[in-house]
């Protein structure tokens, strides 16, 4: 590696260290390394445009971001959360799995964990409170359920996952499908678990007028995640196209048959959609420039060079990388880990023989891990922000889920078929060995 290449990750990781939003980090040391190499600082900017506006599929995420804006603001999350109290609310510690629920349910149609945190999330957490959980376990489960936002389909990451690696989008979808639902199923185990040592209440069941009530209201909200999943998997519309039907469908509901959104909400909307694409436009224009200096670099190649003089096999490796992560998810934002790390990988992975998809989901699933995971846990402080519970707090209750949702993790590591039934029954034809 180069002196430039050197003086350009010190630069970066200092930067990002003291605050410097990871997009300008990124864009400001690939600057820094172009004026040392004394190449042509035109390819900052021709590198970045091409990164944000040179790939079709890349319009997925701002509409993404906007549709699952439009739910949370036009109250679609309250239909949501109603329909998954109806299914699992009379259970012992049932608001603990009516969270868990909602946000699967919510994980169809948003693909964000963020969005999942701020939307169903808040409203599972005063809930909780208010029925007398305590306030930390009702932050730190839905903490812990909203990373499934990502895994579940749609997904956010898995678009940019895609593009950088020429990987489909499609079956990167299917083959989150089951991880996502294997993940809630060991949430709701812990949850059911520490219901019975800890007491946890219960809710009435719902009456008969109540339940068709409650459904009704859900009905078109529920539909959403069919018409988005159903269009790309029978091929109707791409990844791109279905987010965008998403949108025109949340935002149809949200004008014309529930009635909640007004001028205001749907400016606020707007607002908040176009600030979140701003920030993934940014890190992504970044993420770019610092992958061409990769490549020239050859730092690829490198890695796999070393990784071949320490002879180590496919499942070595994964397990190597799986550790990685969780180290590097603990500390540095997710879309690095995501836009840098991923690409550097990459060769190697292929060179192993490592299945694409399969990679690509788990690392998904690392890298939403290393969302609740401190000292970084982009959700566990977002968690704290929008109900004021203390970070500390939220802490002290999560360490049982988070050693949960890592041995999981391990599981979907060393049983690849959880990853890639759904993509083979779909025609996927996996690549090497795992598979």
């Amino acid at each position: 590696m180069s002196f430039a290449a050197e003086v350009m990750f010190v630069l970066f990781f200092v930067w990002t260290f003291i605050g410097m939003p990871l997009g300008y980090a990124m864009l400001a040391s690939g600057i820094v390394y172009f004026l040392i190499t004394g190449n042509d600082i035109g390819l900052v900017a021709s590198q970045s445009l091409n990164g944000i506006y040179g790939n079709f599929v890349m319009l997925a995420v701002p509409l993404f971001i906007f549709s699952a804006e439009l739910m949370n603001a036009g109250e679609m999350t309250d239909k949501m959360f109603g329909f998954a109290s109806l299914l699992v609310g009379r259970f012992r510690g049932g608001l603990a799995h009516v969270n868990i629920i909602a946000s699967v349910i919510f994980a169809g149609m948003s693909g964000s964990a963020l969005a999942d945190a701020a939307g169903p999330g808040k409203i599972s957490i005063d809930m909780m409170i208010k029925a007398g959980y305590r306030p930390g376990f009702a932050g730190a489960l839905t903490s812990t359920s909203a990373i499934l936002g990502p895994i579940i389909p749609p997904s956010i990451p898995m678009v940019l996952y895609g593009v950088v690696t020429n990987t489909s989008i499609g079956y990167l979808f299917l083959g989150g499908v089951l991880p996502g639902l294997f993940l809630a199923a060991v949430m709701m185990g812990v949850v059911a678990i520490q219901a019975r040592l800890q007491n946890f209440p219960t809710q009435p069941k719902p009456t008969r007028s109540e339940a068709i009530s409650v459904v009704r209201d859900a009905g078109p909200t529920l539909l959403l995640p069919v018409i988005l999943l159903g269009g790309i998997y029978s091929g109707a519309v791409t990844p791109t196209e279905a987010a965008a039907v998403a949108a025109f469908v949340a935002l149809m509901l949200a004008l014309f048959w529930y009635r909640t959104m007004t001028p205001r909400k749907l400016f606020e909307v707007l607002r908040e959609s176009s600030k979140s694409t701003a920030i993934v436009a940014i890190t992504i224009a970044g993420a770019v420039v610092m992958n061409y200096i990769v490549a020239a670099e050859q730092l690829p190649e490198l890695l796999g060079a070393w990784i071949a003089s320490l002879d180590m096999g496919p499942t070595m490796f994964m397990f190597a990388v799986t550790l990685l992560f969780i180290v590097l998810g603990a500390l540095f934002d997710t879309l690095l880990l995501l836009l840098i790390v991923i690409p550097i990988l990459m060769p190697t992975v292929r060179e192993l023989g490592i299945d694409p998809v399969y990679f690509g989901v788990v690392s998904t699933v690392n890298m939403m891990i290393g969302l609740i995971h401190p000292p970084m846990g982009q959700v566990l402080y977002l968690v704290s922000g929008i109900t004021g519970i203390k970070v500390g707090v939220i802490l002290r209750e999560i360490w049982i889920l988070l050693g949960m949702m890592i041995v999981a993790l391990f599981v979907l590591v060393f049983v690849p078929h959880i990853t890639l039934w759904l993509p083979e029954m779909a025609g996927y034809v996996p690549e090497g060995v795992f598979r």
